[in-house]
């Protein structure tokens, strides 16, 4: 099973994740789970509910993580992104 592209990992880095990066992760993951990116007035309630939920389990995982790996650099990973995607639609 494929992940989305479009949650990206919010683990260890320096600065820490932003808790709309987090939201906006969970956002995504409802999407994705839910087949939809605007849902339907007799599903806006559930959706919301969802993401809110997902938000906090997301929130209370990114922030309980403990490691010895140094803290990864967001300009160095975002290079290391642009360099795999010019490979990959060359």
């Amino acid at each position: 099973m494929t992940m989305c592209r479009n949650i990206r990992t919010l683990a260890n880095f320096d600065p820490p994740a932003t808790d709309d990066e987090i939201r906006a992760s969970a956002l995504q993951f409802v999407r994705k789970l839910s087949g939809s990116t605007h849902p339907s007035r007799a599903n806006e309630a559930a959706f919301n509910q969802a993401l809110e939920e997902v938000t906090a389990a997301a929130e209370r995982l990114i922030h309980s993580f403990k490691t010895n790996a140094p803290p990864r650099n967001r300009d160095e990973e975002m290079r290391k992104a642009k360099e795999r995607a010019m490979k990959r639609y060359a």
